[in-house]
């Protein structure tokens, strides 16, 4: 299997590779951890002229915590995976990218990489939006902050316009009473996720406060669930008032039926998803 010809770019900095971009336009795709491109590169489900990769662009790694928390949109999920400071801040991030398909896969795989092609059965768009993450990109309009809520829109598709790129992600670290989980029914062979469900709760005077629910793999985008999110806040957190609340999980929510699971099945395995990833939240916010 082999590509049709491109132009392969390597710049060193966000604004060379925007202007490679603007060069460019629709004839030109970022190249980031690779994983999805090259194989459709290969198989000529999607051809390039010009081929940015900005593995080399060394201001898009890291992460930092100083008050919020800041990943370079090129952290790999093992630099996530093995960061101390957010298994000390913000456990569910290195918890659920060591989900992400295998060691190699989590070398070379990145999160912004991971948020900018938006599969729907992706594990780090469920996590970005229970934890209310805030995505940073550079553009030829300048720079400009996505909500996560609103970064989503279709199947493999985002809110990105034209050139930009995306150059961090950036969430609050998690204090006393709050807690947040990652639970998923994997794929045997992918490890991509039939069902994933990321919850986050914060409780304050022994109830629910603040709860948000998303949830991967079982429609054509990550989506919160408002439904359950609201049926949970204002209880005390207690496995009846989980049960009820993921009883709501999927509500309004289009589900993907396909070779690997029916829409019925999904939609079950939404409410167990949900119901497990709340309670280990709600453990860890007591």
């Amino acid at each position: 299997m082999i590509p049709s010809s491109f132009e392969y770019f390597a710049p060193t900095t966000v604004a060379e590779a925007v202007s490679l971009l603007q060069k460019y336009g629709d004839d030109a795709k970022i190249l980031a951890g690779g994983h999805s491109l090259l194989p459709a590169m290969k198989l000529r489900l999607s051809n390039f002229g010009a081929l940015i990769d900005i593995n080399k662009i060394h201001e898009l790694r890291g992460i930092h915590v100083d008050g919020n928390i800041s990943i370079g949109a090129m952290t790999t999920y093992h630099a996530i995976e093995s960061s101390d400071a957010l298994k000390a801040t913000c456990a569910i991030l290195p918890e659920a990218v060591s989900l992400v398909g295998d060691i190699q896969v989590r070398n070379r795989g990145t999160l912004g990489g991971s948020l900018a092609h938006a599969d729907p059965a992706a594990d780090p768009p469920a996590v970005m939006l229970a934890l209310d993450a805030h995505v940073h990109v550079t553009g030829p309009g300048g720079n400009r902050t996505i909500a996560i809520g609103d970064f989503f829109t279709d199947m493999l598709t985002t809110s990105l316009q034209p050139g930009e790129i995306i150059t961090s992600i950036t969430l609050n670290p998690l204090g006393a009473g709050e807690g947040a989980a990652y639970s998923k029914f994997p794929h045997p062979a992918s490890r991509y996720a039939i069902v994933g469900a990321a919850a986050y709760v914060k409780l304050e005077g022994g109830k629910v406060s603040a709860c948000r629910i998303g949830i991967t793999g079982a429609g054509p985008k990550a989506e919160r669930q408002a439904s359950a999110e609201a049926a949970l806040i204002g209880t005390d957190g207690s496995a009846e008032a989980i049960a009820k609340a993921a009883e709501h999980a999927g509500e309004n929510m289009d589900v993907l039926s396909d070779i690997h699971a029916g829409e019925d099945y999904r939609r079950a395995m939404i409410k167990v998803y949900t119901r497990r990833a709340l309670t280990a939240a709600v453990e860890r916010a007591r």
